[in-house]
């Protein structure tokens, strides 16, 4: 990569058409910047600026040239302000919208950790509806975003996105525990647990049954995900959710997870902020955390800005 000076006196000739002016605005000898463009154009076997009687002109390899220097500029400025962010992280809040079960699972894991490292830093987790979620980060009302099946966007950025199947979810004693993966069918003779139909999972548990061709009436219908895992760690009774509603009771050996084998193909869970947005340095720090914990042990995207090699 280009040295970060070389950079500057590229983006000032061009700017302002002339090395003696560049050179008068960066406090640096008109020779020194023309012999390292000189040197640049050698080089890369071609000019980079078109010397006319009245100053300098980007040719359009420099067109080119220059174009990839002020993206590189602009990156640096901005990593620069984030790393000085990183000394002043004490103060304001970050705000995450997400799902019942996402937000006692995955985001309060993801939270505790984040706030050991910056204790100052104030976190409100709200949990909303799936289209309750995507208008919050939309009006910015959120930083970020974490559900299931969030309807695309053109407002939205995904930073990271996981098809999940739900399964069954069970005490470690269920008989079901004992098999590697369930067939619908096997589920119907042990008390149910759905979810209302104010909840998307309604819509999907509801749908795979019927496509099954079975009957079931479930013995119980909640909108509380917490309910859900209750009634299943205490007796025989089956609720359907995702690996990620039980992390953390999968962790202490509370509930088992398994695979439906001939249902529930489809269901995404997102981690979304707004596209375009200024996002703030705990935002970024806070959507690393949770996709550490939505995928230990995995690379991750980078969420903080890349420093660049200038």
């Amino acid at each position: 990569m280009l040295h970060a000076r070389l950079l500057q006196y590229i983006d000032e000739v061009a700017r302002l058409g002339s090395i003696r002016a560049a050179g008068a605005r960066l406090h640096v000898a008109p020779s020194a910047i023309n012999r390292q463009i000189l040197m640049l154009e050698a080089e890369l076997g071609q000019p980079l600026f078109e010397r006319l009687p009245r100053g300098m002109r980007p040719t359009p390899a420099g067109e080119a040239l220059l174009a990839h220097i002020r993206r590189t500029l602009q990156q640096y400025r901005e990593t620069v302000a984030d790393i000085r962010d990183l000394h002043a992280l004490g103060s304001g809040e970050v705000a995450i919208a997400t799902m019942t079960g996402l937000a006692s699972g995955v985001v309060a894991t993801a939270a505790a950790t984040f706030r050991a490292r910056h204790p100052r830093v104030r976190i409100a987790i709200r949990t909303m509806t799936t289209l309750e979620i995507l208008r919050a980060v939309e009006n910015s009302e959120a930083d970020l975003g974490l559900g299931f099946n969030l309807p695309a966007s053109t407002q939205i950025e995904v930073c990271w996105q996981l098809n999940t199947r739900l399964g069954v979810v069970v005490s470690p004693h269920h008989p079901l525990a004992q098999m590697d993966t369930v067939p619908l069918a096997q589920c119907t003779p042990y008390p149910l647990i759905f979810a209302d139909r104010t909840m998307v999972i309604h819509g999907i548990v509801a749908e795979a049954f019927a496509n099954a061709g079975l009957d079931v009436q479930p013995a119980f219908h909640t909108n509380s995900i917490e309910t859900m895992k209750r009634l299943a760690t205490s007796g025989e009774a089956i609720a359907f959710l995702s690996e990620f509603d039980v992390a953390e009771e999968l962790r202490d050996g509370r509930l088992a997870f398994r695979q439906v084998r001939d249902a529930f193909s489809n269901n995404i869970v997102s981690l979304v902020r707004r596209e375009k947005h200024g996002h703030g340095l705990a935002g970024f720090l806070l959507a690393d955390e949770i996709m550490g914990v939505l995928r230990p042990g995995e690379p991750r995207p980078a969420t903080d800005p890349a420093l660049p090699n200038a």
